[in-house]
């Protein structure tokens, strides 16, 4: 068989595959079927390979070649479209064919006339006839129409970086580029940017249907819930309204919803037809090692046409992209639009370097869209050291699968490192200092004036250690179960329930995950990050800090938070374990070759990797654990495995690869199907079906995940020890120097800010030029000072200048403690001017400034204050301490207005009244 032959014995198969009659022209008959493909149709430049007919009408042209053209295909386009403009034998009409194709038995490529600028694409897989048939339909093309009638974006209601996310990508989208990236940061409204695109590409370019890819189960859901409550700007209703959402739950396209919300992983078992367990979607590909071996070797599947979908939108797109899903990803005849806040250069080399929209944290910062953060490191004992057990030492054993504990000796001396808490060991000290310390912190420094906890989220490192975690946040703050919870997806409870109450209500104040939050979760009263586990991710790093950078307005933090003085203006995080200095790297885990954990061969297993090394790693593992493993052990696994012994499950691994019985079983199936074939004879293609029917019935057991759980937990140590003996302590708690030098930034800001601004803001001539020319300062001249100060991009509360003060110059400031008074910006002045060398709370240095003020006067007059009129004093005091100045009409204001306001006043006072008060507002606040 010569190449070529062999090139056209695949074309006309995928033909046949999309719903092509292949025909040669004596045997033609135009009525046989909608499409009809004809081979060597004549034309007046020489026969063509292929003219296709839809509903008898040519309309497009395929030059075959055979498979080592296919480094060259693009040569040939000039000869398919020689044969497109030809005059076809027997055909009337002259205009050219519109649909130009060239194939190897490998390659596409296809070329639509009527676009704009027709440019060839790869594609998958050939097109139904019907698709054709549509397409020649519709007035336009769906390029023309991007390119020509999308109008412009109502900008009301968008921030900016939304509003140059959308009119970048649609202008990407109208110069025909295949792949476009959004970079916006964490909180900016990633999601709500790409619904306004989708939005506007059903609406202005008629799209068919759009994918919505997400990586895991819980981000489905939310993106499912924006996509409900999303209103476009030019219409009252809903989007669910004008457009069928169907959110993948089975390998069902609905053919009449226009969006699709599918996990990768779902995509690619309904593309293979391979079942998925639910599971395989909870778990984050951050989280998955694999190697690169393990690729999705996705064939065509007339049920899921390549032409489904017209766009895919990649949530998250950094961890979706690669060499392990990408084939999910070029199996559609979609534009791919990524949306990701942490790129990385991979990122940008699979987008082709075609960032439409760059919007980084550090600008949402600046604009007041997110939050900055401060790090408080704790640092203990033995989370730097380790400890040591003695032999003979009666502790706790704990089973790690029932946490069943018994008491015993310990066998020999047990050194362990600060890495292995919470595997091999557990010290229960360390985990309640580290839990203190936070507390301790929290509520002296980090956020003093707080009534309640503020929410707070605990990364562990597994189930167990959040179960160990969670005891312990409730006895250290005194706490019942409401206050802390776990939120995974194996959590008893229903996560999304908890989820739900730590986003909208009181309790729970903290909560603890493994990773279901860890990504793309969006709980904007977040304010402390507590990190109990390392991350080695650059990437992933960046998004689980990302979980606290969402801004909230005053109303809507107070709702959770009640005692928040205002808006959410930082968050913090807690490092506990030495993230913010481990060495990151930008690779996912997922691209690292050595040692895939086992967890991770059995978790890929279940998500459809079936490639020899996999398969073959997890056998030999099987093999080797069932020889190391108990009798409780293995029955265990039995029970779950509906009783295949573990070293079996092995076995039939490595029985489902070998090479002879994969020919038997390719033979077998052929004479099912009345074919006769011999070794020599079975093409590459049924020997490929049989292995896959094998290997997936061998790697059926590994889609329960108990089965998964339970082969891990016996993989492990089968106990833990729990070091209740060498007891931990603190070394270091406080912030970091990242913290130090943001705080002096801070500072340096505030200061370059009052030298440039000292003439145009009024309430600064009072500083800058007294004691010269001393004159009122007025709360409104304050109010208009913190306003343009606490605006971004300058974000300088009062809150984060004495935060950043007590920091730098600890010694120096005083009541950090205390809640913030607008007024205490009086102080802040006077410190960063010089003219005080300690910053204490503006009512503070009021308080001083009266007693020496009312002793004075006491000691100049022939009679000292009376009682009556010393409290009407310390009453104007107060009123002074919180607005700067007293006049006739602040006697309106409750306190005052309770005691008889004015009229008493002026009964208590008489004339002196004015002279009172004006004396006041000089010598109390000057």
């Amino acid at each position: 068989m010569t190449p070529e032959t062999k090139a056209r014995q695949q074309i006309d198969q995928k033909l046949e595959q999309a719903g092509w009659s292949i025909q040669d022209m004596r045997q033609l008959n135009l009525g046989a079927a909608v499409g009809v493909a004809v081979r060597e149709y004549p034309t007046d430049t020489g026969p063509a390979d292929y003219v296709l007919f839809v509903n008898r009408e040519a309309v497009g042209v395929i030059e075959a070649k055979k498979d080592s053209a296919g480094e060259n295909l693009t040569v040939t386009e000039n000869q398919t479209e020689r044969y497109a403009a030809a005059n076809l034998k027997w055909r009337k009409d002259s205009t050219p064919l519109r649909f130009l194709f060239e194939a190897t038995g490998q390659i596409i490529r296809f070329t639509d006339n009527a676009d704009p600028a027709p440019r060839s694409r790869e594609i998958f897989h050939f097109f139904k006839p019907e698709t054709l048939a549509a397409w020649s339909a519709q007035p336009e093309t769906l390029r023309r129409r991007l390119a020509e009638h999308m109008p412009a974006l109502p900008e009301r209601n968008l921030r900016d970086c939304q509003i140059s996310a959308v009119t970048g990508l649609e202008k990407s989208l109208a110069l025909n580029k295949p792949r476009a990236l959004v970079h916006m940061a964490t909180g900016a409204g990633k999601t709500f940017t790409a619904i306004t695109a989708v939005y506007r590409l059903l609406k202005f370019g008629s799209a068919k249907r759009i994918l919505f890819l997400v990586d895991t189960r819980n981000l489905g859901k939310q993106a499912h819930q924006e996509f409900m409550a999303y209103t476009p700007p030019d219409d009252g209703r809903k989007f669910t309204e004008l457009y069928n959402v169907q959110r993948l739950a089975s390998p069902n396209i609905d053919p009449h919803a226009q969006v699709c919300i599918s996990t990768i992983q779902r995509m690619y078992a309904i593309l293979s037809g391979k079942p998925i367990d639910e599971s395989a979607e909870d778990i984050s590909l951050n989280e998955v090692q694999q190697t690169p071996k393990q690729e999705k070797f996705v064939r065509y599947n007339p049920a899921v046409l390549v032409e489904t979908f017209d766009f895919i939108v990649i949530d998250e797109c950094h961890r979706s992209i690669y060499n392990l899903w990408k084939q999910v990803l070029d199996y559609f005849d979609a534009f791919l639009i990524g949306l990701t806040a942490t790129p990385d250069k991979r990122t940008f080399g699979f987008f082709n370097e075609n960032i439409v929209a760059e919007y980084t944290y550090e600008q949402s910062v600046a604009d007041g869209v997110n939050v900055g953060y401060d790090v408080y490191e704790i640092e203990t004992e033995i989370t730097s050291k380790g400890a040591e057990l003695k032999a003979k030492e009666w502790v706790d054993h704990r089973d790690r699968a029932t946490r069943k504990k018994r008491w015993g000796e310990t066998e020999e001396d047990t050194a362990y490192t600060g890495k292995e808490l919470d595997k091999s060991v557990v010290n229960v000290s360390q985990i309640r200092q580290v839990i203190q310390a936070m507390k301790t912190a929290v509520e002296t420094q980090i956020f003093p004036a707080r009534k309640e906890t503020p929410k707070t989220l605990i990364f562990a490192k597994t189930d167990s250690h959040a179960d160990d975690i969670i005891n312990i946040v409730r006895e250290v703050y005194g706490q019942g179960n409401a206050f802390c919870k776990k939120v995974t997806y194996r959590a008893e409870e229903d996560a999304d329930s908890i989820l739900s109450s730590f986003r909208n209500d009181y309790n729970p104040r903290i909560a603890v995950t493994v990773d279901m939050i860890a990504t793309g979760t969006d709980v904007k009263p977040l304010e402390v990050l507590l990190f109990m586990r390392d991350v080695r991710s650059r990437g992933y790093y960046e998004q689980m800090k990302g979980r606290g950078v969402r801004s909230l307005d005053g109303d809507s933090l107070k709702r959770v938070s009640n005692s928040a003085d205002g808006a959410k203006t930082r968050f913090v995080l807690i490092d506990a374990v030495g993230v913010e200095k481990s060495l990151k790297t930008e690779s996912r885990p997922l691209e690292k070759k050595p040692g895939v954990a086992l967890k991770d061969l059995l978790q890929g297993v279940a998500m459809g990797s079936r490639d020899d090394d996999t398969v073959l790693s997890l056998a030999n593992r099987l093999v080797r654990l069932a020889k190391q493993l108990d009798d409780k052990a293995q029955a265990r696994i039995e029970k779950i495995s509906g009783g295949i012994p573990v070293g079996e499950l092995g076995k039939s691994l490595i029985a489902a690869l070998d090479p002879d019985a994969i020919v038997q079983t390719a033979l077998a199936t052929a004479r099912a199907k009345g074919i006769t074939r011999s070794e020599d004879t079975l093409l590459p293609e049924e020997l490929e079906a049989a292995r896959a029917a094998r290997v997936a019935a061998a790697c059926a057991p590994f889609d329960k995940p108990e089965l998964r759980d339970v082969i891990e937990n016996a993989r492990r140590e089968r106990e833990q020890i729990i070091d209740h003996i060498n007891l931990d302590q603190v070394t270091f708690a406080g912030f970091s120097e990242q913290a130090e030098t943001q705080a002096q930034a801070v500072i340096q800001t505030f200061a370059d800010y009052l030298a440039q601004h000292k003439d145009e803001i009024a309430a600064l001539g009072f500083f800058y030029q007294q004691p010269y020319q001393r004159r009122a300062l007025t709360f409104a001249m304050l109010e208009d000072l913190h306003e343009q100060l606490s605006r971004p991009p300058l974000m300088l509360t009062t809150e984060r200048l004495w935060s950043a003060y007590a920091r730098v110059r600890t010694n120096a400031v005083k009541g950090a403690d205390r809640k913030r008074q607008l007024t205490d910006l009086v102080s802040l002045l006077r410190f960063a001017l010089g003219l005080d060398t300690e910053l204490q709370p503006f009512a503070d240095e009021v308080d001083k400034r009266f007693q020496a003020w009312i002793f004075r006067h006491n000691a100049q007059r022939a009679t000292a204050f009376t009682p009556e009129q010393t409290e009407w004093l310390r009453l104007m005091k107060d009123h002074i301490a919180s607005s700067c100045s007293i006049s006739r009409e602040d006697f309106d204001y409750a306190e005052l207005a309770d005691k008889g306001g004015l009229q008493r006043a002026w009964q208590v006072f008489g004339k002196e009244l004015d002279g009172l008060m004006d004396e006041m507002n000089w010598e109390l606040v000057a």
